[in-house]
């Protein structure tokens, strides 16, 4: 009897245990975060509104906001529903965080960034993210291109200390860099300009060797899409001719690979009247 009895306790456990792993698969929440080089938030608001009303990102970061903290619209922009960490400076740089759950261990910079509003971190629901924007570099050999490539080994060293850790980190924004000759629309026209030098792809090859994945460029390109452009000068016309870029970049941690699913480009939003020169880049998780 007894034995009869272990037997119908281990097929109950069986059964409850495949419930639980189906109720699991149909349950997982989609999780999307959006990263946008918005270039100016007061230039840009009515786009950004209309990207919070359509997409209902449950993250999005923000790269070059050009405001001041103490005139950030943050009680507008709650009225989405976002809890809101930001970090600006006047007329230039500025990022900022928004996300619908609450913020936690929210840091602002990290130590040799250079003091400028270049890059803000928190936990919320369970996910360390970041906004980042990198310098621009101006051109080879100036001094603003060799304070990029310091920001860079300053950016490296808080990396590798956070990914010390085993969490879900992802990193989204405007790195300034097309990392190889597939991200650009003209990598002859482009060899040795900045954006596309050996040094600063360099830099950014040794951001993923201290186990970040280039999200895009690993799980998305193919032959049929080889190519995920996310700037286009606002010069010559770039954008209706497709000469792009690929400069914008979310970078997952190991734990933020595995809970992948997909990402997008949102083109559109470059279509809009007086668009910024990015298009917000977006991937989505299972959490």
């Amino acid at each position: 009897m007894l034995s009869k009895n272990l037997f119908f306790i281990k097929l109950y456990a069986i059964d409850w245990a495949s419930h639980n792993i189906i109720e699991s698969l149909l349950t997982d929440k989609v999780f999307s975060i959006i990263s946008w080089n918005i270039n100016s938030l007061r230039a840009r608001w009515l786009s950004l509104t209309r990207l919070l009303e359509e997409e209902k990102p449950d993250i999005l970061l923000l790269q070059e906001t050009k405001i001041e903290d103490k005139i950030f619209p943050e009680e507008l922009l709650g009225e989405y529903g976002y809890n809101i960490s930001f970090y600006g400076q006047k007329s230039y740089n500025g990022v900022a965080l928004l996300s619908k759950h609450p913020l936690e261990e929210c840091q602002k910079g990290f130590l040799g960034d250079g003091a400028e509003a270049r890059y803000i971190e928190a936990v919320t629901k369970g996910v360390r993210v970041a906004s980042i924007y990198i310098p621009n570099g101006q051109e080879v050999g100036a001094p603003a291109y060799n304070r990029k490539l310091v920001f860079f080994e300053k950016l490296r060293i808080h990396l590798a200390e956070r990914l010390q850790y085993d969490e879900i980190f992802v990193i989204g924004g405007d790195f300034n860099v097309a990392p190889t000759d597939q991200d650009v629309y003209d990598p002859k026209k482009w060899a040795g300009h900045v954006l596309c030098t050996t040094l600063e792809r360099q830099a950014f090859a040794v951001l993923l060797k201290e186990g970040l994945t280039d999200a895009f460029s690993t799980l998305c390109r193919s032959q049929e899409q080889p190519h995920f452009f996310t700037w286009w000068d606002y010069r010559r016309k770039a954008f209706n001719s497709q000469k792009g870029l690929r400069i914008d970049h979310f970078l997952l941690s190991q734990k933020a690979l595995r809970a992948s699913k997909e990402g997008d480009v949102l083109i559109a939003y470059r279509l809009h009247h007086r668009p910024s020169d990015h298009a917000p880049i977006r991937w989505k998780f299972s959490l």
